[in-house]
């Protein structure tokens, strides 16, 4: 993480507040930024997912929505570690199926949580990036016109000029111009560069066309 990104955030989801307390101290005392709920609609209403990398430490069995149920509505938004008393090896199978990075049954050794809180929260980073990323390469891909995303969809496939030019039915020259209008906006230094660009933020040109 650089000197000015967001502090990763622990969440906490359980409706035992002894429980709730406990965790907040134990990960409070290890430096994490914590945050906890007793019941998933109060984590969905107020929780920032997207403002910084972030992990949640969640209960199976909550008062109004099931852990696995929580788990389906994220969709793998977040990095999450399940922290349950109940449930047996059929639900663990279930919640590591569905993405959760951990299955801990209570109570959970501070040694052991802290490991998992530590994975987890390495993976959020990287998620974090990776999104950051994409909506940086968005925010160039929205300077492109039209011509140019078409430009830009058939360039990264490896085509040159004269090939883009007769496939839109347009003059060579017009399409060396607006080749090189992309390299501007998306500030890419090469063709090579352009294309780990979109690779590496996960977007691809051909559905970038208007």
């Amino acid at each position: 993480m650089t000197e000015n990104s967001p502090t990763p955030v622990v969440f906490i989801v359980d409706d035992d507040e002894h429980v709730r307390n406990a965790l907040c101290r134990l990960l409070r005392s290890s430096g994490y930024t914590v945050q906890a709920y007793g019941c998933a609609s109060a984590f969905m209403q107020d929780a920032d997912l997207k403002g910084a990398p972030a992990c949640l430490l969640l209960d199976l069995g909550l008062p109004d929505l099931s852990g696995i149920e929580l788990q389906r509505q994220l969709d793998g938004i977040v990095p999450i570690v399940f922290i349950s008393a109940q449930g047996g090896m059929h639900t663990a199978v279930q919640a590591m199926k569905a993405g959760a990075m951990d299955f801990l049954a209570k109570p959970v050794d501070a040694s052991v949580l802290l490991e998992a809180t530590a994975r987890a929260l390495a993976h959020a980073r990287r998620l974090f990036a990776r999104s950051e990323q994409r909506a940086e390469v968005q925010r160039r891909v929205d300077k492109l016109t039209p011509r140019e995303r078409e430009v830009m969809a058939l360039v990264v496939t490896g085509r040159m000029n004269k090939l883009v030019a007769r496939e839109l039915g347009a003059a060579e020259k017009t399409i060396k111009i607006h080749r090189g209008r992309v390299m501007e906006k998306m500030e890419a230094a090469s063709l090579a560069d352009l294309v780990r660009m979109l690779v590496s933020s996960g977007l691809d040109a051909t559905e970038l066309r208007p």
